[in-house]
């Protein structure tokens, strides 16, 4: 790799810790490609990336980010997950690491708090941005649901009682 693609690789990783909410850096080693590609593909449904970067230009990038706090983690053969979704790419990992045996989860970082493998997997553990958005709209929606049954109700319970003196009258 010469120094101008160096370069470039470094300033895109820096935009990408600027401006994601939370990276997860995890040991790769002993997977093969295909299980790579496996990785690739469930971190881009949830949402997140991977980028498999040299310690040396990723630890360069993180120079005056955030997510600095996880340049400590950055040893050996490292793979960085991120995503602005603070739990997609916690989420993806975990996943990941429960059926693979060999991708072993270092830490991470959300924001400026550093994350040791155990809040990654509590982090992993929530429910997603557009679960929490459907339970809002749900619990939006059920007052208004509420309302309008007892807004029908008092008209539903005087029919009722209308028919039932027709049926008493028309009975006598």
């Amino acid at each position: 790799m010469d120094r101008a693609a160096k370069k470039e690789l470094v300033t895109s990783l820096n935009g990408v810790f600027k401006n994601t909410n939370v990276v997860v850096v995890a040991h790769y080693s002993g997977l093969n490609v295909a299980q790579m590609q496996v990785l690739r593909k469930q971190m881009k449904q949830a949402g997140a990336s991977v980028k498999v970067a040299k310690n040396r230009l990723a630890k360069i990038a993180l120079e005056g980010t955030d997510a600095a706090v996880i340049v400590p983690l950055l040893k050996g053969p490292t793979v960085i997950a991120y995503s602005r979704d603070p739990i997609a790419a916690p989420k993806a990992a975990t996943d990941f690491a429960k059926a693979n045996e060999k991708f072993v989860i270092l830490g991470g970082a959300m924001g400026t708090t550093a994350l040791d493998p155990n809040a990654v997997k509590a982090l992993a553990s929530l429910p997603s941005l557009d679960q929490l958005r459907a339970k809002i709209v749900g619990l939006i929606q059920a007052p208004a649901t509420k309302i309008a049954q007892l807004v029908n109700a008092p008209a539903a319970k005087v029919a009722r009682v209308v028919q039932a003196y027709a049926n008493k009258s028309e009975a006598a």
